[in-house]
């Protein structure tokens, strides 16, 4: 993909092996700016660039942004209207230079909700970059946590009703397994841009362990200086899983 032109941030020596952000501000940015709501969503749309680049520079391996959540369907028609229509957009401009930077695309939610040909165009655009394993670039639309764990609850109970699965047997493996996506493994850092400090519904199941990362910085202005920030954070912290410090220590020493 193009650079920025700014000189590349030091890549720290720990990196995240899978980084999930809620993509938040686009809205404040314009507001801040004199600018119509929309030229926010644009401008986020190339922060969404520029953070994939960096992520494939320095190593990330799965990257999950949170686009359009399912309470955003309360938003005004039109301001949601537009972001269907910037989402379509995207998929069709973007395209090539997933496919040429080795980038798969996955879609995370609910898509009954989308129209036809948004739902296809996301189908094609997941066909097509099917083979690539460089990044996983995991965009979660019509996504919420407590549709994905519910969704989850759902396949179980049809599975067992089915004869397919002893209900007794039934662990947080079995569960994670019928989840949004349980094959990349859960996030290591949760970036929240916009200053705000929730989850919003995000990633419920899969971040209860992930190392969260709050920053002031308006989705259209975060770049790579910034994702540098959040990174290094991370590499400063020590993840324990519920050991000690010492524990954790002797198992990183030994």
């Amino acid at each position: 993909m193009p650079t920025t032109g700014e000189p590349p941030t030091e890549v720290p020596e720990r990196i995240p092996r899978h980084v999930a952000i809620v993509m938040d501000g686009n809205g404040r940015w314009a507001q801040r700016a004199g600018l119509p709501r929309h030229a926010g969503h644009q401008a986020g749309a190339d922060a969404v660039r520029r953070t994939v680049e960096e992520a494939i520079r320095v190593g990330v391996r799965v990257l999950t942004l949170f686009a359009f959540s399912s309470e955003n369907w309360r938003r005004p028609k039109a301001e949601v209207a537009l972001l269907m229509d910037l989402f379509l957009r995207a998929l069709k401009r973007e395209l090539p230079l997933l496919r040429a930077n080795g980038v798969r695309l996955r879609i995370l939610g609910d898509r009954r909700a989308f129209s036809e040909k948004l739902s296809r165009r996301m189908a094609e655009a997941e066909a097509a970059t099917a083979g690539n394993d460089r990044l996983l670039l995991q965009v979660a639309a019509n996504y919420g946590g407590r549709w994905d764990i519910s969704e989850a609850a759902r396949k179980l109970a049809i599975a067992a009703r089915a004869g397919d699965l002893d209900p007794a047997q039934i662990d947080e493996s079995t569960f994670a397994a019928a989840l949004s996506f349980p094959d990349c493994g859960d996030p290591d850092l949760f970036i929240r841009t916009g200053g705000e400090r929730r989850l919003s519904n995000f990633l419920l199941w899969q971040s209860a362990y992930s190392e969260l990362y709050f920053t002031d910085t308006l989705w259209p202005d975060f770049d790579a200086a910034a994702f540098g920030e959040a990174l290094r954070d991370y590499a400063g912290r020590q993840r324990r899983f519920g050991r000690t410090a010492e524990q954790v220590d002797e198992v990183v020493g030994g």
